[in-house]
């Protein structure tokens, strides 16, 4: 499997970061609209854990606009949502404070392999070894 999502507990996650170009896109802005140039990390906001827009947004930054920096998981953010916040394109996710991070790490171990493509590993499993 790709390499493991960045977990980073709510206590040590500053939106101030020094020295960085970061943007904080509110999870109902498109993310098309964005100038990427010197963009370094964006945040993307969950609001609610039922609320997956950001998903979305994370798919859109790394497939069809080519974005190579950071994407980043912020506000209600479950050990649950983990997984799939990797295979939508995100690099690091900030737990909820009430998520412990050895619990959320074993999800990457439950779940190894996928049959299907995704945002970081376009081609699907079926397809593997197969010349384009």
């Amino acid at each position: 499997m790709q390499t493991t999502l960045k977990l980073i507990a709510a206590h040590d996650h500053s939106t101030g970061s020094t020295g960085l170009n970061v943007i904080e896109l509110a999870n109902d802005a498109d993310p098309r609209t964005l100038k990427l140039e010197g963009i370094e990390r964006i945040d993307l906001n969950f609001p609610k854990f039922t609320d997956g827009r950001a998903y979305s947004q994370a798919f859109l930054l790394r497939r069809r606009l080519g974005f190579k920096g950071e994407i980043r998981a912020t506000g209600d953010v479950l050990i649950d949502q983990l997984v799939q916040m990797q295979r939508s394109g995100f690099d690091v996710a900030v737990l909820r404070a009430d998520q412990n991070l050895d619990f959320a790490q074993r999800q990457f171990d439950r779940f190894q392999a996928f049959y299907q493509g995704d945002a970081v590993t376009v081609q699907p499993h079926f397809l593997a070894g197969v010349a384009a």
